[in-house]
This record gives structure tokens, C-alpha cells and sequence, in this order.
């Protein structure tokens, strides 16, 4: 939106100035990289502003004379971006380390909450949100309570942390349409298609063209076979920012409707995006496995991704799931079996899971 753009600029160009003027203005440094980090999710231009970030908090802390407050938060803001580039082990790590300089930091809490849920080791997760939401009680605290909640099956509980996640916001900010939108994606999820456009609705409402409800209206369309609406609904999604899901949405209605030309266009732009997210750090082993799965029906591709990672967290119950399904495409029920037994180990009531439950038990029956 044109006012909160040019308040991005202006606070850009002061921080730049200040830190031109003065090295050592680490607090200006550390205001950039959140604005950086800020603009990346609101761009979706990650390849840009997340590098950028890191150069931030790097100068940061190559600086041996910096203050133990200033390095607290550039490790804190570090481990952010290390997380929204997927590499949690490395997140994780670098949290840890931020421990030793604040122990009463919620942010840094939601950072080690969020690394040890990736990595699956829930419990551990479990106790860091709990210190979190003690600490501030916020929309940030509230929405990781309402993930650990659907993680472990509680799927109405997970919608009423998510509900208090959102009251905590303030409407039209970034962070509280996100927060719609997480409570409108489990509406969807969970079998209330209605309630979700609802909610969908309502952001757009507060905040005008924001993609990813946009998208999500799109893709309500394509499970109703509305083709010709959710082909419009979702192009006006990747007119507002180039995120590779809006495409890779594009890609499925294309296929649905055997538009193979279209279809065939769109597959080295959905590539060519996922190429330059890993040059800029980004780690898009999943994201490799669902398109080849789900999009290109290639289970024995799909299983190269979701290989490399499941190495690198074999714990978590989404990479599992993600085995199991690739197992179900190439009718190995042994291997299906497996990882959908680790993948329900915390009583997740995942669709996908439901689906693969009722497949097993036909057979073991």
C-alpha cells in the first residue's frame, strides 16, 4: 500500500544514513536487517532481502567491540533468517548461543520453539513456547501455542490459540494478516471451506491485496472446479509479489484443465524460482519433493528430495508424512507403513494422514 511503502523507504534511508555516518551504530544495523526480513515476506522477494539481512547482523557480529545487548539481537535476528532458509539445525545453533547472552527474551524463545518443531523434537518445543507466552503473551506466542496444539491433534484448541493470536494484532498490520490467514488456512484444512473464505474475506478488507489470501480464494476456486475464476483469482496473486506457490497453484489448474502448452510454460519459471532461492541460501528440498509428487506425478524424483531431507531432520513428522505419500504413489506398503508411523506419532490429525490411515487399514483388514 502506497503509505506504508513510503514509510519503508523513509526508515530505510534514514538507517542507511546513520549507519554511513557511524559504523558503529549497531542499533541502526539491527533495525535495517528486521526491515530487510520484513520486506521479504511482504515482497516475497527472499532471494534479495534475506542475504541482506544476514550482511547485517554479520557486521554486526564480526565487530569485537560490539555491546552484549546489540550481539544478543543480532544473534536473535540471525537465527530468524536461518529459519525462514530452512536451515534449522544451523537456527537452532545459533539461538542456543544467543541464550547464553539473554534468558528473558521471548523473541528468542519463538526462534528455539520454532527450530525444535522443525527438527521434530516436540517436546523440547513444547517447554520453549511455554516460556514464551509466560514471558509475552502476544500474537507471535499465541500462534506458535496454536501450532504445537494441531501438531499434537488438538485441532480446536489449535483454532483458538490461533483466534487469540489474532485479537492480539493490530488490523492491516503485516503480522495480524498473517495470523488471519494461518486461522483461515486450518479452516480449510479441517474441513470448513466456508469459514476459511470468510476469513479470507476479512483481510482482504483490512489489507487490500494481500497475496496470500488472494491465492487462497483461488485455490478454494480450484477445489470447487471454479477453473476459469481460480485461473483469474490466482494470476492477480502473482501480479502483487513472485512467490513460487502462487505459481506452482497456476501450474495445477493448468494441468486440471489440460492446458499442456501453458502448463509446459510455467514449469521452467516455477524451477528457475526455486534455483534462485537456493543461491540466496534458501533450502527447498520439500518444496523440490511436492512439485515432483504433486504436480508432476514423479514419486521416484519426488524421493530424492524428501531423502536429503529426512537426513537432515528425521524426526519431523511432515518430512515423514511426505515419505509416506511418495511411498503410497509407488504402492511400497512397507515403506508407506513406516514412515506413516513416525509421522502420527503426535496424534496429528493432518489430512493427508486421515487418508493414509484409511488406505492402511484397508489393507490390513
Amino acid at each position: 500500500m502506497g503509505k506504508e511503502w513510503d514509510e519503508v523507504q523513509a526508515n530505510y534511508q534514514k538507517l542507511k544514513l546513520a549507519i554511513n555516518k557511524n559504523d558503529a551504530d549497531q542499533e541502526s544495523k539491527i533495525r535495517l536487517a528486521q526491515l530487510f526480513i520484513r520486506e521479504a515476506r511482504v515482497t516475497g522477494e527472499h532471494g534479495h532481502y534475506y542475504p541482506a539481512a544476514l550482511t547485517m547482523t554479520e557486521r554486526i557480529l564480526q565487530n569485537k567491540k560490539t555491546d552484549p545487548s546489540m550481539t544478543f539481537l543480532a544473534l536473535v535476528t540471525k537465527a530468524g533468517v536461518q529459519l525462514s532458509h530452512h536451515e534449522f539445525d544451523k537456527a537452532l545453533e545459533t539461538g542456543k548461543l544467543a541464550l547464553t547472552f539473554n534468558q528473558r527474551n521471548a523473541q528468542l524463545y519463538g526462534v528455539l520453539t520454532d527450530a525444535y518443531v522443525e527438527l521434530g523434537q516436540y517436546d523440547k518445543a513444547v517447554e520453549m513456547s511455554d516460556i514464551m507466552i509466560k514471558i509475552k503473551p502476544d500474537l507471535r506466542a499465541y500462534a506458535r501455542i496454536s501450532y504445537i496444539r494441531e501438531i499434537h491433534g488438538q485441532v480446536k484448541e489449535a483454532i483458538d490459540a490461533m483466534k487469540l493470536a489474532v485479537e492480539a494484532g493490530i488490523p492491516g498490520h503485516e503480522d495480524n494478516a498473517w495470523a488471519m490467514q494461518t486461522l483461515g488456512n486450518m479452516y480449510k484444512m479441517y474441513g470448513q471451506p466456508d469459514k476459511a473464505k470468510k476469513v479470507y474475506d476479512e483481510i482482504l478488507v483490512s489489507r487490500p491485496d494481500y497475496p496470500f489470501a488472494v491465492a487462497a480464494l483461488g485455490e478454494l476456486q480450484l477445489e470447487n472446479n471454479q477453473y476459469a475464476q481460480a485461473q483469474k483469482t490466482t494470476q492477480e496473486a502473482i501480479d502483487i509479489i513472485p512467490e513460487v506457490s502462487f505459481y506452482t497453484q497456476m501450474a495445477k489448474i493448468y494441468k486440471d484443465q489440460n492446458m499442456k502448452s501453458d502448463y509446459d510454460k510455467i514449469l521452467p519459471e516455477i524451477f528457475a524460482m526455486l534455483k534462485d532461492d537456493e543461491a540466496s541460501g534458501h533450502n527447498m528440498n520439500l518444496e523440490y519433493a511436492h512439485i515432483y509428487l504433486d504436480l508432476m506425478d514423479d514419486p521416484n524424483q519426488a524421493l530424492q528430495y524428501a531423502e536429503a531431507e529426512f537426513a537432515k531432520r528425521p524426526e519431523n513428522i511432515d518430512v515423514n508424512r511426505m515419505m509416506a505419500r511418495i511411498y503410497n504413489a509407488k504402492k511400497d506398503e512397507i515403506n508407506k507403513e513406516k514412515y506413516f508411523v513416525k509421522a502420527s506419532r503426535t496424534n496429528s490429525k493432518h489430512p493427508e494422514l486421515q487418508v493414509l490411515a484409511t488406505d492402511l487399514l484397508s489393507l490390513n483388514k
